[in-house]
């Protein structure tokens, strides 16, 4: 059992009379007069000083440490101490192994959380300090889907110091601190002239991207490390299973996202314009790291590169050659609506048009949960309320009483 100790007065026994009587130590009046000793669950000895006058906060501590020891919540005071910088390094090992997510979420790191928190305690994170970096971030004039992604990550972070029994519980989920949401955005797919008049402008060594943005459904990532090799002629269907990202300023090969593969119909007239394209600009070997800038070397033979060979990173290839394309047609471009994704929204739009199911289209698309594809796209799908009126109709309509005259 723990005590608490007063550091300025001492009790003292007299030998002869056995008197016992308070006398001032040599420590009377420097420094904080009560130190409370105790033993973690480990056996190890611990202890906190408080000031004088403080004498009852020291005997509400030890009794606080004493129960959450019975109780098995106990935390060594000091583990809060750690800077939330180390702790969220330490969180983002575990996080996920993919080295592109990890790029990203460092990025987010350093660039809105670190400078706010990196210097603090996670001890000495409260829930007053994230209630002033929400407003913060709201004056940036960040949007809300960022705000609500950056708050996810904090929140994440400091679960991960619960879990390492540095603090007893993470002060993002407290009452008073209204978590940020992210906004809705409804896709709203582009009409197929403005996907013909882009093609229009689109260099003859890039038309092809439009047949396989919206053809075939894929990613930027996917159609930068697309191969013709990929194609399985007999089946019809294109099989999915790289991308092109950059890793710390080095293009590499890697899985889809969510380390995804994934098969795709193949329409016929898409393979005939592959293969019309293959005519004119024959495949180019490439040969980048797989998944890591460290890790080994594969070759494939891509559809689509640059004069000089090499292969394209999807800032550049938006900054060279999609945004002027927009520009050259006469088309004004929206960051959001305009990107290469938005073929992938038209994709999904003439296929759901066309009667294909919301399970059918995430497994194209490469979704993991059909649940994501159909809160995305389900107002474009096909409107079923007069199929709704003729089956009722039919069990309710009233059947027509013959006249006398069809009688007679």
């Amino acid at each position: 059992m723990g005590h608490v100790q007063d550091r300025w007065w001492k009790e003292v026994k007299d030998p002869v009379t056995e008197q016992v009587t308070r006398v001032k130590t040599s420590l009377y009046g420097l420094g904080l007069r009560y130190k409370v000793r105790y033993l973690d669950p480990n056996g190890v000895e611990r202890s906190r000083s408080f000031p004088d006058r403080q004498k009852k906060k020291a005997e509400d501590f030890l009794i606080e440490m004493e129960s959450d020891k019975r109780e098995g919540k106990y935390i060594d005071p000091n583990a809060g101490k750690i800077l939330f910088k180390e702790q969220a390094e330490s969180w983002l090992k575990g996080y996920s192994a993919d080295a592109g997510t990890r790029q990203t979420i460092r990025s987010r790191l350093r660039s809105q959380v670190y400078p706010y928190f990196g210097h603090h305690q996670v001890g000495a994170i409260t829930p007053q300090l994230i209630r002033d970096w929400l407003g913060e971030m709201h004056e940036k004039g960040l949007g809300p889907t960022y705000q609500a992604v950056l708050f996810e990550t904090l929140s994440s972070i400091m679960n991960s110091a619960v879990d390492d029994k540095r603090i007893h519980a993470n002060p993002c989920k407290v009452r008073s601190i209204k978590r940020p949401q992210r906004s809705p955005r409804k896709v709203v797919p582009w009409p197929a002239s403005r996907l013909h008049k882009l093609r229009m402008a689109l260099d003859a060594r890039f038309k092809i991207v439009a047949q396989l943005g919206a053809g075939c459904g894929l990613r930027q990532g996917e159609i930068l490390a697309f191969s013709p090799d990929d194609i399985d002629r007999e089946a019809l269907v294109i099989n999915v299973q790289r991308q092109v990202r950059l890793i710390d300023r080095t293009l590499v090969f890697s899985l889809p996202k969510r380390n995804k593969e994934r098969q795709v119909p193949l329409s016929e007239t898409v393979l005939a314009t592959i293969d019309a394209y293959v005519e004119l600009f024959p495949p180019t070997p490439v040969t980048l790291p797989w998944d890591d800038p460290k890790g080994d070397p594969v070759t494939v033979n891509l559809l689509m590169t640059r004069e000089d060979g090499r292969p394209h990173n999807g800032d550049l290839f938006n900054k060279l050659v999609w945004v002027p394309a927009f520009k050259r047609a006469g088309l004004t471009y929206a960051k959001r609506q305009d990107g290469m994704h938005a073929m992938r929204h038209l994709y999904a739009s003439v296929l759901l048009a066309q009667g294909v199911s919301i399970k059918e289209l995430a497994e194209y698309l490469g979704h993991a949960d059909p649940g994501f594809t159909l809160r995305t796209y389900t107002h474009l799908l096909p409107s079923s309320h007069q199929r709704a009126r003729k089956a009722v109709d039919g069990v309710f309509r009233v059947p027509k009483t013959p006249s006398r005259s069809q009688t007679a």
